[in-house]
């Protein structure tokens, strides 16, 4: 019987574009089928062929590339993509931002029986999830519960008697922490059993879930991995020291948890797979236990001990079944959370506790509520844009690389940028050690955002969250004095010639926006340099543009911009290349519309 041989037909792999993939089908005609095929001509109905399949081979290789590239977070170019490949880092997206900040309280309530003081019996709780809401429509949330008794209060007389001379009235003012953004609620129908169950929330511009409950009243609590079963509960402290130390520490077993994920604009909660006979009484796993484990033998081997076998995982908590969840998160009304100081002009949804209400005047209690005033001294500021994916990779690396600790300057920076929003939000940091210290004291230089984006000092009680934050990361010989960066405002003046057979005038536009993308889109860090080249790079690429005759950039002084001292011919390199910027100086173009001016000949 003859054997049949088949034609070899040597395909070039490296041919991935729509000529090289037409040029091998046309060699590929000639050689295998040179008397059925001859018209290679453009308009031959061969070509036409020749074409479409040339087409279709580049649009596959197209994609087949794109596919990969977005498999890899170096290369990836869409925004839910690279969030989901940073996740894989661990990194947490967390959406949009909230803004967090301190707002004044007042009370007037009457004074003593003696006169010489408040009566503390009048004096309320108000309770956390007031609402007070800013000129420009931004709801704020009380986070905390506001005590009016503490001692720590100041008081000052509000009224005085006018025929005897002593205080009727007294005024106490206090602070309480409020958050950007509404609380909304959400029931959500559960129905049979299922392994990991996931459920979408309804809201835009969610920051945070604040709670979730079921129909038997169980709650469930929010960690950053199923797997994670232990979570840390504030309790207060009756200690001695409880006025240096308010709250201690306690490891709580949360058998009934849930993870956060926001893609894009869509917030989602997803439960575990175990159910409620996989919950155990114990908490945390008995020692004892998980050491001596000899599997029936008569002795005890040398082993090596996992601690985490202490916390073993219940099937990465319970699914809810046959039961009605309730979740409140937390919506951003609006995408500019941030407050100038004295912008709050309302409050609403106020509660008020008394000690022993019974036993107090009912006009004088009305009178007590009635008189609550409130100012924001301070501006409530944070972060007010969402990262860019640029931003999103270098806190993904940074955020393998410091594997939940704090060692290195880039794990510094990771966990800064990773603290939960609802802290309020840190713009740019940078990490110098303390050359003046002979221990191993760490110099954290931040700077925040102010309502119209321009970089401004962070609050007090911004920073007093951020070293609450990173104290859990730490090492524990490691000093931390945390000091604002001064903000330096700089302005950019340049001459250009443009070709003589162009729009002069559009020639200067493009040249000034150009400087503008370049220069806002860099978004200097801390310490970080300005270079002149970066500015020639932006003036190059404009079409019509000869040469640039001058190029200067000057410091911005005045009323609307910051008073930092700041010599740049000090700091300009001898090559007058670039500006050197110390460890506490960011540079910023404030207002890109009047600081950066051009002249064209």
């Amino acid at each position: 019987m003859p054997f049949d041989k088949k034609k070899t037909v040597p395909i070039n792999y490296t041919s991935r574009d729509f000529a090289t993939i037409k040029r091998d089908l046309v060699s590929y005609a000639k050689r295998y089928y040179p008397d059925n095929f001859q018209d290679f001509s453009e308009a031959s109905f061969g070509s036409l062929m020749l074409d479409t399949v040339a087409y279709v081979g580049d649009v596959l290789s197209f994609y087949v590339d794109y596919s990969v590239n977005e498999s890899f977070l170096d290369s990836a170019i869409e925004y839910n993509n690279v969030t989901r490949l940073a996740k894989q880092l661990g990194y947490r997206y967390t959406g949009i931002p909230a803004s967090s900040g301190e707002v004044t309280l007042y009370v007037v309530v009457p004074a003593s029986s003696t006169g010489t003081g408040p009566d503390l019996s009048y004096a309320p709780i108000l309770r956390n999830g007031a609402k007070f809401s800013s000129t420009g429509g931004t709801s704020f949330t009380l986070s905390e519960s506001v005590d009016f008794s503490n001692e720590n209060n100041e008081v000052v007389v509000a009224e005085v008697n006018s025929s005897t001379g002593v205080p009727s009235k007294y005024a106490i003012k206090t602070y309480g922490q409020v958050i950007s953004g509404d609380l909304a609620v959400q029931s959500i129908e559960v129905g049979d059993y299922e392994r990991f169950p996931r459920f979408k929330l309804g809201g835009a511009n969610i920051s945070e879930v604040v709670s979730v409950t079921d129909s038997s009243g169980n709650e469930y609590f929010e960690v950053d991995y199923l797997s994670q079963d232990v979570i840390y509960r504030p309790i207060s402290n009756n200690t001695e020291d409880k006025e240096l130390v308010p709250f201690i520490m306690q490891p709580y077993g949360v058998p009934r948890r849930f993870i956060t994920e926001t893609v894009g604009q869509v917030t989602s909660i997803q439960f575990g797979h175990g159910s409620e006979t996989n919950l155990t009484n114990e908490k945390i796993s008995d020692p004892s236990k998980v050491i001596l484990n000899t599997h029936g033998r008569d002795y005890i081997t040398d082993k090596s001990f996992d601690p985490t076998n202490l916390i073993e995982t219940d099937t990465l908590g319970v699914a809810p079944s046959n039961t009605v969840l309730q979740v409140i998160y937390r919506v951003n009304s609006q995408k500019n959370t941030n407050l100038s100081s004295n912008s709050l002009i309302s409050v609403s949804d106020t509660s008020f506790d008394f000690g022993n209400v019974n036993q107090l005047g009912n006009n004088e209690v009305s009178e007590v509520i009635n008189s609550l005033e409130f100012e924001n001294e301070k501006p409530i500021v944070g972060s007010i844009s969402t990262p860019s994916s640029e931003e999103i990779k270098y806190r993904a690396y940074g955020s393998y690389n410091s594997q939940n600790r704090a060692v290195t300057k880039e794990d510094y920076i990771s966990m800064i940028y990773n603290m939960p929003p609802k802290f309020g939000a840190i713009k740019r940091a940078n990490i110098a050690q303390d050359k003046n210290s002979f221990k191993r004291n760490i110099n954290l230089y931040v700077i925040s955002e102010d309502v119209g984006g321009s970089l401004t000092t962070a609050t007090d009680t911004l920073k007093k969250n951020l070293k609450t934050w990173i104290t859990n990361y730490k090492m524990l010989n490691d000093t931390i004095d945390i000091m604002d960066a001064k903000v330096v405002n700089l302005g950019i003046e340049f001459e250009v010639i443009s070709d003589a057979d162009t729009n002069k005038y559009k020639v200067l536009s493009e040249a000034t926006e150009a400087i503008k993308s370049r220069m806002l889109g860099a978004k200097y860090n801390i310490g970080e340099p300005i270079r002149y080249g970066d500015i020639f790079q932006a003036l190059k690429e404009v079409d019509g543009l000869l040469d640039v005759t001058k190029l200067k950039i000057v410091k911005k002084s005045g009323v609307s911009y910051s008073s930092a001292d700041f010599d740049l011919d000090l700091y300009t390199t001898p090559d007058g290349r670039m500006i050197s910027a110390p460890e506490d100086i960011i540079f910023e173009i404030k207002y890109p519309d009047s600081d950066i001016r051009g002249t064209i000949k």
